[in-house]
């Protein structure tokens, strides 16, 4: 079993882009049998049973750095474990972390786990992503399906892609991002 899930909150900027960005890959890409594609929203420490005895998961999120919005950056496993967990300073804090070494002391972590990470800008209540961070989107479609690959199940680019939900805040701006006209 392979989950790619997408963490983060659409009602916060910048901070949706795990969701929006799973979401678009389930429109763009066919993924084979054995393959979920979820938006998991901000499950903070809930994140354990996600994880829990999945063989390999990849993670769509923000992350801290000090690179310029919009940077994308590749995590793995051991990237993700090399430091200990720090306190979460806020709800919005996912726990990958803390959850990956919880399930590592219980002999329950997945075997392997990427993390494809984007650089916010703005983190505050809106529906609606920054342009750098919007514009990033194809290239995090682009991290996903080549993980996907790497892991042995590599997804299909849709010939007709499929509608975003039309509840969808990101659609219009996410279809213009998809296509490159952005």
């Amino acid at each position: 079993m392979i989950s790619v899930l997408g963490l983060g909150n659409v009602l916060m900027g910048d901070d949706g882009l795990g969701p929006v960005a799973v979401r678009a890959f389930e429109a763009e890409y066919a993924v084979p049998d054995g393959v979920e594609l979820i938006d998991l929203g901000t499950p903070g420490l809930d994140l354990l049973p996600w994880l829990a005895d999945v063989d390999r998961v990849i993670l769509v999120d923000t992350v801290r750095s000090g690179c310029p919005p919009g940077t994308i950056h590749l995590y793995d496993k051991r990237d993700l474990l090399r430091y200990a967990p720090t306190a979460r300073v806020g709800p919005h804090d996912p726990g990958v972390k803390e959850a990956l070494h919880a399930l590592e002391f219980a002999g329950r972590a997945p075997r392997e786990v990427t993390l494809v990470g984007v650089v916010p800008d703005r983190t505050e209540m809106s529906l609606e992503l920054t342009p750098a961070v919007r514009e990033a989107i194809p290239l995090v479609l682009d991290h996903l399906a080549a993980a996907l690959a790497a892991f042995g199940a590599p997804a299909r680019r849709r010939e007709h892609p499929h509608a975003l939900p039309p509840c969808w805040p990101h659609r219009s701006t996410l279809a213009s991002a998809i296509s490159g006209s952005v």
